[in-house]
Formats: C-alpha cells, sequence, structure tokens
C-alpha cells in the first residue's frame, strides 16, 4: 500500500511543473503600502490600508480593520 512515486524532471527552462501556472497570485507592487496582507482573523489577502494591529497572543498581527465581518458587508455593498 505505498503511495505511487510522482515522477518529475527539470524542463530546459528550469521549471519542474507543467500544471503550475508560473508566477504569484498576487500582483508585485512598486510601493509598501499597496502591497497585501492577509488577516491573522479570518486568513483573507487585504491591502495594508484595509488592515489594523491588534496584540494577539503576546504579538501584534494585521486584522480586518474594523472588523472581518464588517468589512466583508463593506466591500460587498460596494460591488
Amino acid at each position: 500500500m505505498a503511495k505511487e512515486t510522482t515522477k518529475t524532471t527539470i524542463e530546459a527552462d528550469g521549471l519542474r511543473y507543467r500544471s503550475k501556472a508560473p508566477g504569484s497570485p498576487f500582483a508585485a507592487t512598486s510601493s509598501f503600502g499597496a502591497a497585501t496582507m492577509s488577516c491573522f482573523l479570518c486568513g483573507k489577502h487585504r491591502p495594508r490600508a484595509l488592515l489594523k494591529s491588534r496584540k494577539l497572543l503576546g504579538k501584534s498581527q494585521p486584522v480586518c480593520a474594523p472588523s472581518c465581518k464588517e468589512l466583508e458587508e463593506q466591500l460587498s455593498t460596494k460591488k
């Protein structure tokens, strides 16, 4: 009952996988303030402007401002 071993080969361009799309799902930004971070509570990626720092588990963590639920409602009504 051993798992099947997946054999991969390194292509000429250096990529190992053909099915994986190259690059990052998060666009590279030129300014630090426009970057996204994930909320510590809900895990969704948001622009840094929509997050605030809150002390959780003894460390400052980025969380949605004012709260995850309220922010989601605000964003859904704008669409």
